[in-house]
């Protein structure tokens, strides 16, 4: 929107925010998570992942925050190219079939080097 090109790569754990039955159901690991304010003994009781889930997801939907789907979907409309790892995808037995349509295509690290040469490249 800033007419500024991206391309965003998804590996590994962050395929299932592509993946067409979780990315409406996706998740934080609060036990263990540094960012996390709960104690992690805390965190790991049953139930306390998803009530935090369920309080995130209230609190994006008061601030009027796009759930993933529909993040995925502007960022679409908008220019953003969205990429799949082709080593997770062969990992957890992933067809492309199984993403989102947005996905344009399902590459190696390599190629996501080649189409991103001279860019700005940031890992998170």
């Amino acid at each position: 929107m800033a007419d500024i090109e991206a391309l965003i790569f998804f590996t590994f754990w962050g395929l299932a925010a592509i993946t067409e039955d979780k990315v409406d159901h996706l998740h934080v690991n609060m036990a263990g998570n540094p960012n996390s304010p709960m104690p992690t003994m805390l965190a790991g009781l049953p139930g306390m992942e998803a009530l935090a889930g369920r309080m995130m997801r209230k609190k994006m939907t008061k601030l009027e925050i796009p759930s993933t789907r529909e993040m995925l979907q502007i960022l679409d409309e908008a220019g953003c190219e969205l990429y799949a790892c082709q080593l997770a995808m062969e990992m957890f037995q992933l067809e492309k079939s199984d993403l989102i349509p947005q996905v344009k295509d399902v590459i190696t690290a390599g190629d996501f080097y080649d189409l991103s040469d001279g860019a700005q490249i940031i890992f998170t």
